[in-house]
This record gives C-alpha cells, sequence and structure tokens, in this order.
C-alpha cells in the first residue's frame, strides 16, 4: 500500500481508550440514575456519543445532550488521560513518518481532546495533524471528520487510506473514496469490520505497520 497519506482513528487504533472512556460514561450515567453493563460500556468507544446515549440507552434530545456535557466534565481533566498507546504504535508512526508518508488523525472524539491526547503522549512528533468533531455535534460522524480532514489538507482520496478499527471506520472511508484497512486489536470485531466491507485486516500493530509499508 503506498499511500501518499494514512489518517488514522484515535481511540482503538492508536491507543487504549477503554479505561478513560467507559469511566466518563458511568460519571454520565450515574447523574441520570442510571447504569449499564460492560459491554454497553464498551459500546460507547467509537461512535459519537450523542449517538450512543440516545440510541443506546434510550435518551431523548435534551438528555443525549446534557448527558454529552456531563460526561465531559469528567472526561476533560481525568478520563482524558486514562489513557496509553497501543504497544508498538510510537515506532510504527516514526517508521512510517520516515518513509515519507503524510499521517493524520481522523477521529469522532472533539478536537480538542484529541489534539491533547497526541501531545500528552507524544505522538504529535509524527503527526502532521489532528482532526476531529467539533464540540457543538456539527462534525460528529466519522464520514465529516474525513471529508473535513481531506479538505483541509488537500488530499486527494485516491493517494489516501484509512485505519480504523470500527464499521464507521470503514464505512466512511467507502463514502470518501479512501482504500481502507481494519485493525483487529481495538474495540470491534472481526464480523463487524467483515460486515462493514473491510478490504484488509490487522491482527496486530506491527502486521498494521507491514501492510501500510
Amino acid at each position: 500500500m503506498k499511500y501518499e497519506t494514512i489518517l488514522f482513528d484515535l481511540d482503538g487504533t492508536l491507543t487504549d481508550s477503554e479505561p478513560g472512556i467507559v469511566n466518563s460514561v458511568k460519571y454520565a450515567l450515574r447523574s441520570f440514575g442510571m447504569e449499564a453493563d460492560a459491554a454497553t460500556l464498551r459500546s460507547f468507544i467509537g461512535p459519537p456519543l450523542y449517538d450512543s446515549f440516545r440510541g443506546t440507552m434510550g435518551m431523548d434530545d435534551a438528555d443525549a445532550k446534557r448527558a454529552v456535557d456531563t460526561y465531559r466534565v469528567y472526561f476533560r481533566d481525568r478520563g482524558i488521560f486514562e489513557n496509553a498507546p497501543y504497544p508498538g504504535v510510537p515506532e510504527m508512526l516514526d517508521a512510517l513518518r520516515e518513509a515519507g508518508r503524510t499521517l493524520i488523525v481522523a477521529t469522532s472524539k472533539p478536537e480538542i481532546f484529541a489534539r491533547r491526547i497526541a501531545d500528552h503522549f507524544g505522538l504529535s512528533r509524527s503527526l502532521a495533524a489532528v482532526y476531529g468533531a467539533d464540540m457543538e455535534g456539527r462534525r460528529s460522524a466519522k464520514i465529516d471528520v474525513i471529508r473535513y480532514a481531506l479538505a483541509e489538507r488537500r488530499v486527494d482520496p485516491a493517494d489516501a487510506v484509512m485505519v480504523g478499527d470500527r464499521k464507521y471506520d470503514i464505512t466512511g472511508a467507502h463514502e470518501a473514496g479512501l482504500a481502507d484497512v481494519g485493525v483487529l486489536y481495538g474495540y470491534g470485531t472481526r464480523e463487524e469490520l467483515m460486515r462493514a466491507g473491510a478490504t484488509r485486516l490487522a491482527a496486530s500493530v506491527a502486521e498494521l505497520q507491514r501492510i501500510l509499508l
């Protein structure tokens, strides 16, 4: 795969962010007197938060917006760093950058948080840019973030590939005209990625690096 530009999802692709996201969701749900089982909490990793509070927890529009705001109270200073890069990710990014690839993060996480995470864990040194959702919810779907990133960087979709662990990454890549690689070490399953039409799968960071190089 000799694509000049590589777009990476963040949660479940570059970092293992489950503890911080799950704790932030629990914090938000407690404010409504609600709880959720482990599988439900884990399902919040990847999709836009508003969609999960509405679709998964059955909240109406107003409550879902309040839940997102409450989630961010915990996440902003605590949950954001209950997180760590997957082993081998910093080295993979360094190798790809040294090989001349342009590396971009495209995530449904708010951009302000994604940039703090990339900076905190030293990933920014290999990244050309970090793009994410806005705080108002106007840009939260993965396809919207991908299109935003491509427009900002003036990237031809034919020269780019999207890497991610959930169906949203794969379908977003297809809608935007990008190639795709699904990763199996994150939060999605093989079945989910295959149903979304993933054309390549990587079982590990090392395999992902081989595919991209």
